[in-house]
């Protein structure tokens, strides 16, 4: 139930990575003999299969090592060419950590960085973005399905808006690309982060998609052979990104089915257990988002206490990225959620693998142990005698 942290690989997915696991082993950059031109057609066919998905040229797709390489490329590499004429970035203060950090890393270079807030539904206001751009603005990164709490940004306008201004758009789409339609010419994107390992294909690949008119152009992070028209130099290893191709055809033939099975499973356990329990709040957009992810907050019960007690259901309380630290959730703290609420959110991950019987089983085990460790909270008690808990005065000893 923690699919927005990674999914499982498909079967059909791995069919095909096995033969250049094995037996096709050749170096897809070796130009003299059938090995390397039997990697390399393999290579090309999996860039055509990723390009189709979103709608590009297959000459636009490089391949990287995931969205977090992609989403640093795609930051750093726009921000530093064009930094004689532009010093200026508009991003949310929801983004993947990676988007931040690398927005942080090139402040400390003399950029400028616009961290745009979001509403309590967790979107943009437009009017705020339109707001923000400045003659030197160079890109706007903004992802389209947000990875903790699934609100779903209006892509589309905040396209159209970036065009108006001749400033590039990104976008990290690895929790939207093969779940929700993606066309990169309809949405105006300039620039696109893919995962493998979102979409049911191999960990350690992903890729980056780069417009080639308008032509963007971007400052390489690692030197070396020239390899991906010049932007990511290393060998592109085949088999993973054979995987990532198939992952993403497999995705576009079952994106219909899975996302009405996914929205009838989600509804299942939504419903359930907000008829069983009170007091339970649902993080972000009830409208505008991905089915498949969904945060809730259990008032009055500590998050980490109901991860332990659900120990046999694979749940998290915020991104996998960042749970090492205690600190509750900054997409949480973004719209607007009280500290303590925030503290009490899980998130519920479902996918193309999820079954009836888990949905079910999670349920029931999160109905049960809210109730119990309600039981064990002074404050629950408090507020059943009706104290209004934001009325009291705390003292420390």
């Amino acid at each position: 139930m923690d699919v927005q942290a990674t999914t499982p690989l498909d079967p059909r997915v791995l069919d095909s990575m096995l033969p250049y696991l094995t037996v096709c082993y050749g170096n897809p950059h070796s130009r003299t003999h059938a090995y390397g031109w039997e990697s390399e057609a393999a290579l090309e066919k999996a860039r055509r299969q990723v390009a189709d998905l979103i709608g590009a040229d297959s000459r636009e797709i490089i391949f990287t090592s995931g969205a977090t390489e992609s989403n640093n490329m795609a930051i750093k590499g726009v921000a530093r060419f064009y930094k004689s004429r532009k010093k200026h970035i508009i991003t949310t203060q929801t983004e993947h950590k990676c988007v931040l950090d690398s927005c942080r890393s090139l402040e400390t270079e003399g950029f400028q960085v616009t961290y745009l807030p979001v509403k309590k539904n967790g979107l943009i206001d437009l009017k705020e973005l339109e707001g923000a751009f400045r003659p030197d603005t160079s890109l706007v990164s903004v992802m389209t399905v947000n990875n903790e709490i699934g609100v779903k940004q209006p892509i589309h306008d905040i396209g159209e808006i970036c065009r108006a201004h001749k400033v590039f758009f990104h976008t990290d789409a690895a929790q939207a690309i093969g779940k929700i339609p993606m066309d990169v010419n309809d949405m105006k994107i300039d620039l696109m982060s893919i995962s493998g390992h979102k979409i049911y294909g191999p960990k350690g690949v992903g890729a980056i998609y780069v417009r080639r008119r308008p032509r963007v152009r971007l400052e390489p992070l690692q030197s070396g052979g020239g390899q991906e028209r010049g932007l990511r130099s290393g060998t592109v290893p085949t088999p993973l990104a054979v995987g990532l191709g198939a992952a993403c055809e497999v995705a576009q033939q079952e994106m219909e089915y899975d996302h009405k099975r996914i929205s009838q499973l989600a509804e299942r356990l939504v419903t359930k257990i907000m008829s069983e329990v009170p007091d339970v709040v649902m993080n972000g957009d009830r409208e505008h988002r991905y089915p498949g992810c969904i945060n809730l907050s259990f008032a009055y019960v500590e998050g980490e206490s109901l991860l332990m007690a659900l120990k046999d259901v694979a749940l998290s309380s915020g991104s996998a990225c960042t749970s090492a630290s205690l600190e509750p959730s900054y997409v949480l703290r973004a719209i607007g959620t009280d500290e303590d609420l925030a503290h009490s959110s899980i998130r519920f991950g479902i996918g193309r693998f999820t079954t009836e019987e888990e949905v079910d089983y999670t349920v029931q085990k999160c109905i049960q142990h809210v109730k119990r460790l309600r039981e064990m909270s002074p404050l629950w008690e408090m507020v059943q005698d009706g104290i209004d808990l934001k009325s009291i005065k705390w003292t420390q000893h």
